[in-house]
Formats: C-alpha cells, sequence, structure tokens
C-alpha cells in the first residue's frame, strides 16, 4: 500500500504575510529548514507527495491568475532543484464562506485517495500549520504534524518533523497491575512536557513532573496503590511501569545519542549520567539525612532509580551532594530528565546503532 504526505504550502513551505497572499515575489520567503526537509524525506522515504493548498478568490479580481503562478513555478522550482518534486498539486480556489467541499478542512480534494484501496491513509500525514490542517487530516483519516514557525524566526520544527517521519514516533504505554497497586504509564519521548501525573503522593507527583518538564518528554502516570500500607509499592511499581515504557519507546535506539549531565541546584550539585547500553546497573552516592521529604521516604529514593533502571535496561550513575534535602533530590531528578533529553536525542542523518557490537 501507498502512503501519503498532504503538505500544505503557505505557512508551511514558505511563510505566510498578513494579508495571507503570496502575490509577488518581495513577498515570498521559504519556512527555514522546509526544503532540506522536504528533501531528506524524498530521498529517503517512499511517500508519495501531494501539495494541498486553499488559495482564497484564486482567478478573481481580489487574486487575479498572472500574480500567482510565476510566484508559485518559481517555488516549484526551486524545490525541484533541491529533489523535492510533487505527484499530485491539488489547490481550491473558493473563499471560506463558500463553504465548498473542496476547501479544506473539507475532503473533496482528496476524495481518490481516500476511496482508492491501494492508498494507506492510516500510515499518512498531512503536515499544516493551522487548526484547519489538523481537521483536514482528522476528517481524511490521517495523522497531523504541525510546522511551527514564528513571524522571522530563523527555525522552525521541520527537522523534528522529518525525523518523525522518517524514523517513527516514540511512544508507549504501560500497565501494571497487581494485588497491591494498578499503575497506567505513556510517554512520548518527543514531546513538550506536558505532564499529567498522579499517584497519590504529591512529593513524588513533583518529582516525576522534573522528568517531563526538563526532559522534553509528555509523560502520564496514574497511579493507584496501597498506601494505607505504605508507599513502596506504590512508588517501586511506578518505576517499574515508567522503566519498562522508555525501554518500549526507544524502539530499535538507531540513531541515539545513547549517552547522557549535571546540574547545580541552589546548595546541591546534582550529576546523573546513562547509558542506554542494555545492561542496568546502578551507582547511588547520594545521601540523606531526614527519613522523609513529603510524603516520600528517602529511603526509597535508591530503590526507585534502582528499580527504574532495572526496567529501562540503562546504566544509571547519579552523584549529589549539598545540604538541603529536598534540593538535593529535586536536583537529581532534573539532572535524570536532561540526562534522557540528551541521550534519547535521535539524528536521522547518522541513523545506526551507537554501539560496535551491532546491538543494545
Amino acid at each position: 500500500m501507498k502512503s501519503v504526505l498532504f503538505i500544505d504550502r503557505d505557512g508551511t513551505i514558505i511563510r505566510e504575510p498578513a494579508d495571507e497572499q503570496i502575490d509577488s515575489f518581495e513577498k515570498l520567503q521559504f519556512v527555514p529548514g522546509a526544503i532540506s526537509a522536504l528533501s531528506f524525506l524524498r530521498q529517503h522515504t517512499d511517500f508519495e507527495f501531494v501539495m494541498v493548498s486553499n488559495q482564497d478568490g484564486l482567478g478573481t479580481p481580489s487574486f487575479p491568475e498572472p500574480t500567482f503562478w510565476p510566484v508559485h513555478n518559481f517555488i516549484l522550482q526551486t524545490l525541484e532543484g533541491e529533489g523535492v518534486t510533487f505527484d499530485d498539486i491539488l489547490i481550491d480556489r473558493h473563499f471560506p464562506c463558500d463553504n465548498a467541499p473542496t476547501r479544506k478542512p473539507n475532503t473533496g480534494l482528496v476524495k481518490k485517495y481516500m476511496t482508492d484501496p491501494l492508498y494507506d491513509m492510516a500510515n499518512s500525514y498531512v503536515i499544516g500549520d493551522r487548526d484547519t490542517d489538523r481537521l483536514f487530516a482528522a476528517n481524511i483519516g490521517c495523522r497531523f504534524l504541525q510546522v511551527e514557525c514564528e513571524a522571522q524566526a530563523a527555525q522552525s520544527n521541520w527537522p523534528k518533523i522529518a525525523e518523525l517521519i522518517f524514523a517513527g514516533e516514540r511512544t508507549a504505554e504501560v500497565r501494571r497491575t497487581t494485588k497491591e497497586t494498578d499503575i497506567l504509564v505513556r510517554v512520548n519521548l518527543d514531546g513538550t512536557g506536558q505532564c499529567d501525573i498522579s499517584t497519590g503522593l504529591g512529593f513524588f507527583d513533583h518529582m516525576l513532573e522534573q522528568i517531563g518538564r526538563h526532559g522534553m518528554i509528555d509523560l502520564t502516570v496514574h497511579a493507584r496503590g496501597d498506601l494505607h500500607v505504605d508507599e513502596h509499592h506504590t512508588i517501586e511499581d511506578t518505576a517499574l511501569a515508567l522503566g519498562e515504557c522508555i525501554h518500549r519507546a526507544l524502539g530499535s535506539k538507531r540513531g541515539i545519542e545513547r549517552y547522557g549531565y549535571s546540574l547545580p541546584m541552589d546548595d546541591c550539585l546534582c550529576a546523573v549520567s546513562l547509558d542506554f547500553g542494555g545492561r542496568p546497573w546502578l551507582v547511588w552516592q547520594a545521601e540523606f539525612h531526614r527519613e522523609r521529604i513529603g510524603e516520600m521516604p528517602t529511603e526509597m529514593f535508591l530503590h526507585f532509580f534502582k528499580s527504574l533502571s532495572d526496567a529501562a535496561r540503562m546504566n544509571l550513575n547519579i552523584q549529589a551532594e549539598g545540604q538541603n534535602e529536598h534540593h538535593k533530590i529535586e536536583g537529581i531528578f532534573k539532572a535524570l530528565a536532561r540526562a534522557l533529553r540528551m541521550a534519547v536525542r535521535r539524528d536521522i542523518y547518522h541513523y545506526q546503532l551507537p554501539s560496535t557490537k551491532g546491538t543494545l
């Protein structure tokens, strides 16, 4: 089956001006990173490329065709010079008030792709910059990737879009249910740090949120445990589920940096070094002199990281020094987050296992 990249034009490949019409060469600017990302995808994937664009009132006095085609053709020629060609170019000319069936987010322009069994819409993507593009993707049964580039910004998220399409999205979900706990963990290693965490232990929630926020990992943790007994099972099983979830999300590990960080937090210096080499090990060099921080027993800190290391199949070396016990453990969690962020970073231009053994 064939998969398709349905690619918007204005705001996605080229910047969109305030009047929303690219009707002169003076207004033409390419979105940073768009050409190189599209060139990479054209060269390294077998997706069909289909441009789908609304051009309000094209051919009417408000947008005469002679002001559109020279710029449009130059865009196509520039892209073709970098190896980017389109299998189809679909342009709707209606105004929004016309509510035409062919105007995005309506689906009329792409009916042939939706009805032809040769096309795999579930594994196709819409790439665009607007909510209408998101809705268009939902209407045709595709996944959506949003181009983000502020006005005059020198960078966009096109490199990340190319990575996700080429190497896949790194998400996983683990449900761990025992007589003592019921744990649900979801991760997206390529997220933005969105967190939804509830374990029944406020301080533990705060620490887990550091992993998501500072690791740029979307993290969901819902835990119900036998807290009427004590905190041990909830903390341990959460660590095991989280570690297993990270392991699954990493997939083949091709292209990852693999290693990853030290940071100060007020009076404390915390270092977390890790290796996703497939061999779990924990070195723990941190002492705590309080029995609890919040509702969390300090004796469980080492146990959490040992369980996490085992389940994620990673080597962890943790060191912390300082006087404030709260700062010390929070610094460790933040350093872990930054180490994860560094280690899971992918390079699609060197998409191979970072190991001389040929396996991780």
